[in-house]
């Protein structure tokens, strides 16, 4: 599929910052408010519980911290509901980039080696966008919408590419320069300081223009690996050091923005694509109070780690309850920049003026958020404090396995159920029979919405 390039690797001048000229004393002077740098961290299979600020489970002896991360929400806004698009990583992915719902797009399930489909060309990414209004574009990590030539990143708007096809448990597993393979199967233990290397590295050569940095680690998603610096320095075995070496890449990519005196102008934001994959038992993350993980459509499959820094815009140590997903940084970043949307409408909406500390609730209709299964299969709603679950089977495990082996799975059925998040985050006692007012709303706006999206649907990309 790939030709493998012998002995190429990834080019990584001009890291030591010796000699770079500075952009003056604020880091941004003469740069236009609407142009700042955008740089998108996005995990794998990362839990709601797993950063520091949200428990971390535990304290520096007996869990792992995450001082980086704890270092951008203090320093910008953390977001206590927000979302992945999807339970799972394609679809969420590609909702990221667009900004709109995987069912629209057709990329509804993980897909997998020569899959047959990917993100369609005509698809506007957040990449593209960027590029209308003379942005640099780089993806560095994990792809996973499609590994044909003709779907990689650099078809998608991005000027560079270094990292991989798809997830890091499937084979083969080339690790790509551009459209090129420059190794067969990497060393797994290396991939988060590569990535954050590249990332240093594109940031340097770009200081003087304002770019765009998507960093998809493909950690700490299974099989689990670290680097020798990050081996044993949690307490809480593989995963924790995994995370913890993620937390190390936000810090070095912090300093990086802080030397090159272009922190006040730059948008850092920080997410996982889904919740834990608890199957997995010691070498998965934790939902904190959350139900659930990856592969349902409760609290723990979607709700994820949400962190917004922006220094010129966004005051520090800033908490915001409201309702917000990976869908919104689409319709954001281009209400931010004034770079031109796509002509379809966006599902995602502009949280600028959250993120600017605007009191006050937003319209329902805005706030309202979908929840979507593999396929089209709509299967919760939530508006402000109430969730509905439509009856639907779920992929639950009850026996977790332990060291990387994955444990038993099995499916079970949850009837039509309201859950009052505010009060029960666990989703553990159903308030329908005592509300059944607001079982029919949400009910008839779900309808609503799955009838009107897949109405206007649009077309897979194909090989």
């Amino acid at each position: 599929m790939y030709r493998l390039v012998r002995g190429a690797g990834p080019f990584l001048a001009g890291l030591a910052c010796a000699g770079c000229t500075s952009n003056g004393a604020d880091g941004d002077a003469g740069r236009p408010p609407n142009r700042p740098n955008i740089i998108l961290v996005l995990t794998d299979d990362m839990g709601y519980g797993d950063v520091g600020y949200s428990g971390a489970q535990g304290s520096a002896a007996q869990g792992f911290t995450t001082p980086s991360l704890d270092r951008l929400a203090a320093e910008g806004m953390r977001f206590t509901n927000f979302y992945a698009a999807a339970p799972v990583c394609s679809p969420s992915r590609a909702a990221l980039l667009t900004g709109s719902y995987p069912v629209r797009i057709g990329v509804t399930d993980v897909l997998q080696p020569d899959s047959a489909i990917g993100l369609n060309l005509q698809e506007v990414t957040i990449a593209e966008l960027l590029k209308s209004a003379g942005y640099a574009t780089a993806a560095v990590g994990k792809w996973h919408l499609g590994d044909a030539e003709s779907l990689l990143p650099t078809r998608q708007g991005f000027d560079e590419f270094f990292g991989l096809p798809y997830s890091n448990d499937m084979t083969p597993l080339p690790l790509l320069e551009n459209e090129q393979a420059i190794e067969a199967e990497p060393d797994q233990a290396q991939l988060t300081q590569r990535y954050t290397e590249r990332a240093r590295d594109f940031i340097t050569r770009n200081r003087e223009r304002p770019f765009l940095l998507y960093l998809a680690h493909s950690m700490p998603h299974i099989p689990l690996a670290v680097s020798d610096a990050f081996k044993g320095e949690s307490g809480q075995g593989l995963y924790g050091d995994a995370v913890m070496e993620i937390d190390g890449s936000v810090g070095e990519i912090l300093d990086t923005l802080d030397e090159l005196e272009i922190a006040r102008d730059t948008l850092v934001v920080f997410t996982s694509d889904n919740g834990p994959w608890l199957a997995y038992g010691n070498h998965a993350g934790s939902a904190g109070p959350l139900r659930e993980g990856k592969w349902t459509t409760f609290e723990g499959g979607q709700r994820v780690p949400g962190i917004v820094r922006w220094p010129r815009r966004i005051g520090g140590a800033a908490t915001s309850n409201q309702i917000v997903s990976a869908l919104d940084l689409f319709p954001t970043i281009a209400a931010i920049t004034g770079a031109a949307p796509p002509a379809w409408p966006l599902d995602g909406r502009n949280i600028l003026p959250i993120l600017e500390g605007a009191s006050g609730t937003p319209n329902p209709s805005e706030a309202a958020y979908f929840y979507y299964y593999l396929g089209d299969e709509l299967q919760a709603v939530r508006s402000g404090r109430w969730k509905l679950h439509l009856a639907h089977r779920y992929k639950t495990a009850p026996e977790p396995g332990a060291d990387g082996e994955r444990g038993k799975e099995e499916y079970r059925d949850i009837p039509l159920s309201l859950f009052d998040l505010d009060a029960d985050p666990g989703e553990t006692t159903s308030l329908a029979a005592e509300y059944p007012d607001i079982v029919v709303q949400l009910k008839d706006a779900a309808a609503s919405f799955d009838s009107d999206i897949k109405q206007n649907l649009r077309p897979v990309g194909q090989r």
